[in-house]
């Protein structure tokens, strides 16, 4: 066996942003890193591989893997692109400045995994008592798309851990709700014709223009329904539109016309309202006018990504455990979504509870600050006091 690697959290931070893991490249370099150092202390991980050998999934456990009640420490391991955007230095060299560390997955959510790996040694230190889980996925920023096999993989050959604590980005304050979210791309198909006769034609744009009209409706709808709990902001279920393409020239008609959308819903709501009202409006409504004219005409509406919302489970003990670890004395709600949803669609107890700000996430210059740092180790010293036994 290799001799132990040891890494301060700074060191593992730095490790860890150097990985260029943007969601459409391989995370395989990352993922055999933390492979490498675990088994110098003696764990043993493994892979779970996305279809196309690319990527992995890595889960690992500290103490016995078949004792009921572990903790899970989730993460994902991708980043989003920073293409096109203005970085003051590389964003895959962790930079100091002013009390922050800059550099992309410093905040979502390299961070709370380095951490969480920088500790390894004090969670065995006395031998756990209580397991700890590594749980490291892969496409979360493209729909929480590599996690799905991994809770497969727990929930069928594990005994029900205690807790999930998914590790985004939320002032390591204790989150326990968020919002879901579903986003869909429309392609609408019409006929082309030259623009002085739109009797003979059908525009696709115009029809995608009514369509977005509709699910403009459908957003003050939900809107004026509001959120009951009083906990999100904004209070309510919200729709966006985020791109659209269409036509080829002024004088044209346009043939195809595209958009993009969400919806973000309360985690109470029915999360196939939306996309059903906007699939029927679209059928019974808009299509018969297109097809009047044009019987080709189409409007296809395809899923890209859907993933739960997170419920509050109140006096839930593996919540009461976190908040304990954090001195939180309550817990939030966020209107963005993760993996935690997914945790708890198989039943197994979740939260939220990282270190940096989610409004830092995706954007140049992204950055954690180190007060942020330190409580978040705070909370892991806190956490191999609780497995090895120890008050907390």
């Amino acid at each position: 066996m290799p001799a132990p690697q040891h890494f301060t959290p700074r060191e593992m931070i730095e490790k860890l942003v150097s990985f260029d893991t943007t969601s459409h490249l391989s995370n395989l370099e990352l993922i055999a890193f933390v492979e490498s150092y675990l088994e110098s202390h003696g764990v043993f991980s493994r892979r779970v591989m996305n279809e196309e050998g690319t990527k992995a999934n890595l889960f690992a456990t500290l103490g016995d893997e078949m004792q009921a009640g572990g903790i899970v420490l989730s993460g994902h391991t991708d980043v989003v692109p920073v293409e096109g955007q203005d970085w003051s230095s590389d964003p895959f060299n962790v930079v100091e400045r002013d009390g922050k560390l800059f550099g992309r997955g410093t905040s979502d959510m390299k961070s709370f995994i380095a951490l969480a790996l920088a500790c390894v040694p004090a969670f065995l230190k006395d031998g756990p008592k209580v397991p700890v889980h590594f749980a490291l996925s892969y496409d979360e920023e493209v729909g929480c798309l590599g996690v799905r096999p991994m809770i497969e993989s727990i929930i069928r050959d594990l005994p029900r851990p205690q807790v999930v604590i998914v590790g985004e980005p939320s002032s390591m304050k204790v989150v326990n709700a968020h919002k879901g979210i579903q986003s869909y791309q429309t392609t609408v198909t019409g006929l082309e014709f030259h623009s002085s006769q739109t009797h003979l034609g059908v525009s696709a744009i115009q029809h995608a223009a009514e369509l977005i009209s509709f699910l403009m409706t459908l957003a003050e709808e939900m809107r004026e329904r509001g959120d009951a709990s009083g906990r999100f902001s904004p209070p309510y279920t919200t729709i966006n539109v985020g791109t659209i393409k269409g036509g080829t020239a002024l004088n044209i008609i346009p043939k195809s016309c595209s958009f993009l959308w969400e919806y973000r819903c309360l985690p109470d709501a029915d999360p196939a309202e939306i996309v059903t009202r906007f699939n029927a409006y679209a059928e019974e409504d808009v299509l018969p006018r297109m097809r009047a004219v044009f019987p080709g005409a189409k409007i296809e509406t395809v899923t890209r990504a859907q993933s739960p919302g997170l419920a509050a489970l109140e006096g839930d003990p593996g919540e009461t455990l976190v908040m304990k670890l954090a001195q939180c004395n309550s817990a939030e709600a966020v209107s963005y979504n993760t993996e935690a949803g997914l945790f708890q669609l198989a039943d197994i107890p979740t939260v939220v509870c990282g270190p940096g700000d989610i409004a830092q996430a995706h954007k140049p210059d992204e950055f954690v600050e180190l007060s942020q740092i330190a409580e978040c180790e705070t909370f892991m010293r806190r956490l191999a006091d609780y497995v090895s036994g120890r008050s907390v």
